[in-house]
Formats: C-alpha cells, sequence, structure tokens
C-alpha cells in the first residue's frame, strides 16, 4: 500500500471558513504583496516605513474588507498595507479577524479608507 502524507485542506477552504462571517465576501484569488505598518494599532512616528511580510493571495473580498492567509502571525488591530501586483489595490487595513493554523494563519482585514470599485461582482 502506498505512504500517504497527512491532507492539508486547500488554503481557499481554510480562508473560506473564515469568509462565512463576511456575508458579501466574493472568492476574488489576487495576488499580493503584504506589508507591516503598524502593530496593535499603533501608529507611532507618521514616517514608520511599512515592513515587508510577505506574497500571499486575497482568496475572498467584500467592497470593506480582504480575507487571506499568512505564515507571519498577525493579531486582531494589526495594520497592514495590502498591495496587488498589478498596481490595482494599495490600501492600508486593520486586522478584524484571525483563525490560527499550524504554521498558518488565516486574516480578515478591513481598510482604513474607502477603496472604490477595487471588487467587482458580476
Amino acid at each position: 500500500m502506498p505512504s500517504q502524507a497527512a491532507a492539508r485542506a486547500p488554503e481557499p477552504d481554510m480562508v473560506g471558513r473564515l469568509a462565512k462571517f463576511f456575508p458579501d465576501a466574493t472568492p476574488v484569488r489576487i495576488p499580493i504583496k503584504l506589508s507591516r505598518t503598524a502593530v496593535n494599532g499603533d501608529l507611532g512616528s507618521h514616517e514608520h516605513q511599512p515592513v515587508f511580510l510577505q506574497n500571499t493571495i486575497v482568496e475572498f473580498g467584500t467592497p470593506h474588507e480582504v480575507l487571506f492567509m499568512v505564515d507571519q502571525p498577525l493579531e486582531f488591530a494589526d495594520r497592514v498595507l495590502v498591495e496587488s501586483n498589478d498596481g490595482a489595490l494599495s490600501a492600508e487595513a486593520s486586522v478584524v479577524a484571525v483563525q490560527y493554523h499550524p504554521e498558518r494563519t488565516v486574516v480578515a482585514a478591513r481598510f482604513l479608507k474607502d477603496v472604490p470599485s477595487w471588487i467587482v461582482k458580476s
């Protein structure tokens, strides 16, 4: 009998579990660059430069939130900069929900300002 590795839930399924708490969430799959701008809402100096965390994928989005998975731990009220690879999206957001999994964290972050037409439903 062939050996089998333990199956990990596909990322969209893990993020999808959190998306159930956001009724307007739509699957999107947008590659992004994620940077930390402040920890736990502490803006500190206005000259603070964002610190790159990682590249990831926005799996679900609403007009006001993005939902994604990261390898780095993020906590409620952390502030992040979300930038799409094509430059169409560049917005600061605050973490509003987290679900911790081994080695991964599922995150929902709400934009701090309106981001018009970043997500278009058909």
